[in-house]
């Protein structure tokens, strides 16, 4: 997700990043479509390029880049094929004990290894169990429409707008009116989206219940601005990581956009508090 009320990165200019941005989605929309492996190649794709960005970001040494991108398949297969609640035992397991080892090492880094892999591997539990549930498919559709809405509406305000500064001693770009557009655009979507899942009847309805339509819609509205402030707060934990880092992107790979983390940075802690609503309500 990119930092709400930002102006176009100069690198590759506004049309590159609408370019690529809507390659990116095309392709997660296609992913979660199929569902299966098609969308546990994409998850576990994006986490371990994440991953990776991480550890160059904190100066991980090689091989223990290497044993977390090793953990976080393995954990990603136990999720899978056993279940999302070994996948977390492991997942805990997993940073425990590398950042233990690490501490023998590099005390400074050893926090920063486990993090990391906490980071990476708990949105990507959560996904994939989202995604295998019986509504998954809309599940995570409305997810990612939460945060491309807040991400976009964000995005375009901010620009149009301008104004004051939202955080200037995290990331100085964005903007109040950046973050109002983008939490507003994320309300509609989620608004719009639960009157038509309670109107079409294609999905258990999450928040609904036996209430009317409309209420339902109101419903999901307020999930809407709930998750879109969670996506703002991820996008500032990043954006708070690069400062620290003394970096401008994550990375290079997507341009217009930088590296992975800053292209999803909103939807990871959105998918980990969306799957914890969804245990609890389940």
């Amino acid at each position: 997700m990119a930092t709400p009320g930002t102006a176009p990165r100069t690198s590759g200019g506004l049309l590159t990043r609408v370019v690529v941005g809507v390659a990116l989605a095309a392709v997660a929309i296609a992913a979660v479509w199929a569902g299966g492996v098609a969308f546990t190649a994409l998850v576990m794709a994006a986490v371990l390029l994440m991953s990776a960005e991480w550890s160059v970001m904190h100066g991980v040494p090689r091989g223990f880049r290497l044993a977390s991108l090793a953990a976080l398949a393995f954990v990603a297969g136990v999720t899978v094929y056993v279940s999302a609640a070994d996948a977390l035992i492991v997942l805990a397991a997993s940073a425990g004990g590398i950042g233990l080892f690490m501490r023998g090492f590099d005390r400074s880094r050893a926090f920063w290894v486990a993090a990391g892999l906490l980071y990476c591997g708990l949105p990507m539990v959560a996904l994939l169990w989202l995604r295998a549930r019986p509504d998954g498919i809309i599940s995570v559709a409305l997810l990612f429409a939460i945060v491309w809405a807040t991400d976009i509406g964000a995005f375009f305000v901010g620009r149009a707008v301008g104004g004051a500064r939202f955080a200037p001693a995290i990331s100085p770009n964005k903007t109040w009116a950046g973050v109002a557009g983008g939490i507003a655009a994320a309300t509609v979507i989620a608004g719009a989206a639960g009157v038509f899942i309670a109107n079409a009847a294609v999905w258990p309805v999450l928040l609904g219940g036996t209430a009317s339509i409309a209420r339902i819609g109101l419903r999901y509205a307020s999930l809407g601005v709930v998750l879109a402030w969670i996506a703002v707060g991820g996008d500032l934990f990043e954006s708070w990581l690069k400062r620290r880092a003394g970096v401008k992107d994550s990375g290079t790979l997507l341009p217009g956009h930088g590296g992975v983390m800053d292209r999803i940075d909103g939807l990871v802690p959105v998918a980990v508090v969306a799957a914890v609503i969804a245990a609890v309500t389940a």
